[in-house]
């Protein structure tokens, strides 16, 4: 007998118990009802992924679990906020048991990883699309913005660059020797909730690497009515992407390709000394507005607005 809509939601997302003080009530009733610590805020994100515009046919439903919820708790770690709790709406095509029994896994691993309650949602039938809105908590005034960058301030950014776009990049077809690291932080990406927990006192801006590098800074200067240049040199790329470039000769792929989930901040030379987390300096802020590259000892400008979906 097909599984109902309840039986669906008892049976593959009921599994947890609550962990965070601020979650009064969770799974059962119309809504969840939250509290809020006295001197915080809720910091709250949404994020929608539509198979065959953000992920292939066929993924694998437990990395694709991880990967839906991994996304909007990097737009949290982005802003220094500390995960609280998620909601996930399903629209399936039709009830596949054992896809649901591994797309819960991969969701719920990670929630659980992070101490995050999952406390509502909704399913329903149609092209396979899944949604999640996420919550967190930082205290209040603390928030890292988009729009507090300073002419001066250092660019940083954690982790490496375009190992995400590299793992498109061999599922489009691209042969690489050791595919296994690329496929992985394009299917299971780190959201870098403590380092952007680590930042709240340190950096001015902040933004986590979705849609590209170039284009996610691009955000940052847009709101912050300033510029930068980044050094090419500086970016911190790993062998096997550096041996991509090598071949085919596209070095811009990791200025561009996106899923990185990184975090991209900036931080005033005074302040640059307290920086404790894997990060890497890769440009400066500049006042005249604009993005510039600094490649092979010459600046140029670099135009890129990142992924778009009606472009």
């Amino acid at each position: 007998m097909p599984l109902s809509e309840f039986s669906l939601i008892r049976r593959f997302f009921t599994r947890q118990t609550v962990k965070n003080a601020s979650t009064r009530l969770g799974i059962g009733d119309d809504c969840a009802l939250l509290s809020l610590p006295e001197g915080y805020e809720l910091a709250v994100t949404t994020d929608t992924m539509v198979e065959n515009v953000h992920f292939f046919a066929g993924t694998d439903p437990e990395q694709l679990g991880h990967k839906l919820l991994a996304v909007n708790l990097s737009d949290l770690a982005s802003m220094g906020a500390k995960p609280v709790s998620v909601t996930l709406a399903l629209t399936l095509p039709r009830v596949d048991e054992n896809w649901l029994t591994a797309f819960s896994k991969g969701f719920l691993s990670l929630a659980e990883q992070y101490s995050v309650d999952l406390i509502g949602g909704d399913t329903t039938s149609g092209p396979l699309t899944l949604t999640v809105q996420a919550m967190g908590l930082v205290p209040k005034g603390k928030a890292l913005l988009r729009s507090s960058a300073k002419t001066g301030d250092f660019v940083y950014l954690t982790g490496s660059l375009g190992d995400a776009g590299l793992g498109l990049k061999i599922k489009q077809g691209y042969h690489c020797d050791d595919p296994q690291a690329a496929h992985k932080r394009f299917n299971q990406p780190d959201p870098q909730i403590e380092a952007g927990q680590t930042l709240l006192d340190i950096a001015n801006a902040c933004i986590d690497v979705s849609d590209g590098l170039a284009g996610d800074l691009g955000h940052i200067l847009e709101q912050s009515k300033v510029g930068a240049c980044l050094d090419w040199e500086a970016l911190p790329l790993s062998e096997a992407v550096l041996a991509y470039i090598n071949a085919t000769g596209d070095w811009t792929m990791p200025l561009t390709a996106g899923d990185d989930y990184e975090l991209c901040f900036t931080v005033s030379p005074e302040k640059a000394s307290q920086l404790t987390i894997n990060c890497t300096k890769i440009g400066v802020i500049e006042s005249t507005p604009g993005l510039r590259l600094r490649k092979s000892g010459t600046t140029q400008p670099f135009n890129s607005k990142g992924y778009e979906h009606f472009s």
